[in-house]
């Protein structure tokens, strides 16, 4: 399950161009409107930190996992979303603010909540005590060169270059569902030899984990009064989690290919569900620019 030059070279500069592209689609008020009514940062981040890792261990439960896959599971359940989670809310027509932000505050805690929640599954389902530390310096540098200098450069080019933003935020979307293609068959060539051992073992865990996950951001949200394409942004963030740090915790610090199964197969079912709230959300959510000519024309009636 080691990444190869397509996975560990290629897709950190794909996903730095495609942030580029979604930074283009944003202004400084997306962002203010985010922090004036934190109403789905504070659901989503709560939903992630907190409730993700308690659907995990119920699902341990409930299915009798054995020990390392359910430690695995804890550990995907406890990771934020990834950078990807922003390009699908992107292709959901979601809101993109929003779930930047959602990735940035929840990978900024989990630097401290999932040493937390790792070390309790150890010792509940192995007897284990290890201490982990994840690299603070490290984890921040890496979400500051994918997520959010990219993000600053395409903001920069929208306020600059507003005409060429426009122009590419087709090409982005197009682009983004292509390097999530050649990702998906990446993964799954990579565990091609015992894809369909690891699916018995940890698909059916894997795959409720992103099923709850997407229905909590969705029903919490809704609940809680935010619009649909917050909803979307949220349940995109619990859905499509940053399967990299989970492998890294398994396989760099735990050193344990087994507890890195679930990650590896949550890594690979997370893109169809995620290529579905992208078609579902394009499907319930107008354009913007089919927004703006309704307006307009609701503006030339009223005159």
């Amino acid at each position: 399950m080691e990444s190869g030059p397509l996975i560990s070279i290629g897709l950190p500069i794909s996903l730095f161009i495609i942030m580029i592209g979604i930074g283009m689609t944003l202004s400084a008020r997306d962002f203010h409107q985010v922090t004036v009514k934190p109403v789905g940062l504070i659901v989503g981040t709560v939903a992630q930190i907190v409730v993700m890792p308690g659907i995990a261990f119920a699902l341990c439960w409930l299915l009798s996992l054995p020990p390392a896959i359910a430690v695995g599971l804890v550990i995907i359940a406890a990771c934020p979303g990834g950078t990807t989670s922003n390009l699908f809310t992107l292709l959901a027509r979601g809101n993109v603010a929003l779930s930047i932000v959602l990735t940035v505050s929840a990978s900024l805690i989990t630097v401290m909540s999932l040493p937390v929640f790792t070390n309790f599954a150890l010792q509940l389902y192995m007897g284990a005590e290890r201490e982990i530390v994840l690299p603070f310096g490290r984890t921040v540098l890496m979400l500051s060169a994918i997520v959010l200098l990219p993000v600053m450069i395409g903001m920069a080019i929208r306020a600059w270059l507003p005409k060429l933003a426009h122009r590419a935020e087709g090409a982005v979307s197009i682009f983004g569902g292509l390097v999530l293609a050649v990702l998906v068959v990446a993964l799954v060539y990579g565990i091609r030899d015992r894809f369909v051992e690891l699916m018995i073992l940890a698909g059916p865990s894997a795959i409720l984990l992103n099923l709850f996950g997407v229905a909590l951001g969705m029903l919490s949200s809704r609940a809680c009064g935010l619009t649909r394409p917050q909803a979307l942004a949220v349940a995109t963030e619990l859905g499509i989690k940053n399967g990299t740090l989970g492998l890294m915790v398994t396989l760099t610090l735990l050193h344990s290919s087994e507890m890195s199964v679930p990650s590896a197969i949550y890594g690979v079912l997370m893109f169809p569900i995620g290529f579905l709230l992208a078609a579902y959300g394009r499907r319930v959510i107008p354009s913007q620019k089919k927004s703006d000519a309704a307006v307009a024309a609701g503006l030339s009636e009223a005159s």
